[in-house]
């Protein structure tokens, strides 16, 4: 009762009533797609969480934009996520420690939580030249790969180079990068996305504190949750020229279809993501929306497989 009545003084000093925070909580319920008796539970994790997991987050070949998309998620807030709901005991992004003194926390952190911490990894690894495209602290990403994944309780892939290899691995990958889960061989969840909205992360995350496991995946081991349905089949401008008002008010279904985004070159058919319920920027817009095409970012190889943008497939 005490941590939840100190949790909503902060987010009441941060101008966000208790009415505003359920709101938010409704949101990600729905996400998730649990139903709403679930929504005092999501609460319940953010208010009062009953553990705090150790969390180790890796940089490998990226640039950092999965983090900062984390860092200006609009709630919870990037210090109630690090220090209040999770433990974060690695990343270098937003760590005091630099140098020989953060290669020190990393080794201890994986010594310590052996086998329970969830290690969450930003981009993709080289593996031609025995790794030698990227390194940290003198060791290859290969290496640092290889060592700390193995020993995590579950590895989360955050964005499209973790995930796939993102454009690193687009012909002709010269480097030999792939995704962090071929690269080992392991099962790995993939927040799939250049970069993945916040939501999907922090979903993730509320899946594995309320159940004690990672959420049910697709074939490409992306959470259902949020990559069951494709954008198309989502978006509000495919309603638009399904509607009989809206085609009867363009003459022809031929004519309303130029509403939606395809003829310039949207991938959202072949693309699988929630962007269109969960947008970005506290839920304010997404590409569609403001009138750019889809680029299919959370698909394999979405580089050479979606290019040339702008024209239809």
């Amino acid at each position: 009762m005490e941590k939840e009545k100190e949790f909503y003084a902060r987010i009441e000093a941060k101008s966000v009533s208790r009415r505003d925070f359920m709101k938010f909580c409704t949101f990600l319920t729905a996400t998730m797609g649990l139903s709403a008796a679930y929504v005092s539970k999501v609460a319940q994790v953010f208010a009062a969480p009953s553990q705090r997991p150790p969390v180790i987050w890796l940089h490998f070949a990226e640039c950092t934009g999965c983090s900062e998309a984390t860092l200006r998620a609009m709630f919870p807030w990037i210090d109630e996520l690090l220090l209040e709901v999770l433990s974060m005991e690695y990343h270098e992004t937003i760590m005091a420690a630099a140098g020989r003194q953060a290669e020190e926390q990393l080794h201890a952190a994986v010594e310590k939580y052996k086998g329970k911490f969830i290690c969450v990894c930003e981009g993709a690894v080289a593996t031609k030249y025995d790794g030698g495209y990227g390194k940290i602290g003198g060791r290859t990403f290969l290496e640092i790969a290889k060592e700390v994944c193995p020993q995590a309780a579950a590895v989360v892939c955050i964005g499209q180079c973790s995930a796939f290899g993102g454009i690193q691995a687009a012909a002709p990958n010269l480097g030999g990068w792939k995704g962090v889960g071929e690269v080992l061989g392991i099962k790995t969840i993939n927040i799939a996305g250049c970069p993945p909205n916040p939501i999907n992360f922090v979903g993730t995350i509320v899946n594995y504190l309320l159940f004690g496991k990672l959420p049910a995946v697709d074939d490409l081991g992306r959470p259902l949750f949020a990559y069951g349905k494709t954008v198309h089949d989502q978006c509000p401008r495919r309603s638009h020229f399904e509607n009989e008002e809206f085609v009867e008010e363009f003459g022809s279904p031929e004519a309303a279809m130029g509403y939606c985004l395809y003829k310039v070159g949207c991938r959202g058919p072949e693309t699988y993501n929630n962007c269109p319920i969960a947008k970005f920027n506290d839920g304010t817009s997404w590409p569609v929306e403001a009138g750019h095409p889809c680029l299919g970012c959370s698909e394999p190889q979405f580089w050479d497989k979606m290019t040339p943008f702008y024209e239809p497939l």
